[in-house]
């Protein structure tokens, strides 16, 4: 499985940008797409995360009300739509596709910088 993410950018704060995530190769051993960022001088951390079956989503507490996480099962694609940006959201955010089951394995995007600055 490879994931390509697009979308990052510089934005203007409560600005908003919309990341994509497409999938290729067989993700039927996928059970969650999700997305993370990696802040300067931080660890890497989930913002988002859906379920490829089913529709429940869960978002880190500094992105809940601005994010939205959503998916396309059909493009194997997922989404981050983020609006009213601020400047802590600057960070390199990497799409994620994840087993929850044996063997656990997890497929990253290569990173998508986005930049929140005026």
């Amino acid at each position: 499985v490879q994931l390509q993410a697009s979308g990052g950018g510089l934005v203007l704060p409560g600005g908003s940008l919309r990341l994509s995530c497409a999938a290729s190769g067989s993700i039927y051993s996928v059970d969650a797409f999700g997305w993370y960022r990696r802040r300067p001088g931080q660890r890497r951390a989930l913002v988002a995360s859906i379920p490829r079956l089913g529709d429940n989503t869960d978002y880190a507490d500094s992105v809940k009300g601005r994010f939205t996480i959503s998916k396309d099962n059909a493009k194997n694609t997922w989404y981050l739509q983020m609006n009213n940006l601020r400047p802590e959201d600057t960070a390199v955010y990497y799409c994620n596709a994840a087993e929850t089951v044996a063997p656990f394995r997890n497929y990253w995007g290569q990173g998508t910088q986005v930049t929140v600055s005026s």
